[in-house]
């Protein structure tokens, strides 16, 4: 069987941490800032982690990523 590919969207899009888990960044922080709140976007800075359901998913399309 051939090798299997980098899902090259998903690449950039999630980093793994030390522990293994997978690190993503939140939507909604490309434009209308007006409409949100100080505290919305202060919580939308910050990284959360990827949520077990999607874990499994996720880690097959990042097959070599370290």
């Amino acid at each position: 069987m051939p090798k299997m590919k980098t899902h090259k969207g998903a690449a950039k899009r999630f980093k793994k941490t030390g522990s293994g888990k997978l690190k993503r960044s939140h939507a909604f922080t490309s434009h209308l800032f007006a409409n949100k709140s100080q505290k919305q976007k202060r919580k939308l800075r910050k990284s959360a982690i990827v949520h077990s359901g999607d874990f499994k998913r996720i880690r097959e399309m990042l097959t070599y990523k370290k």
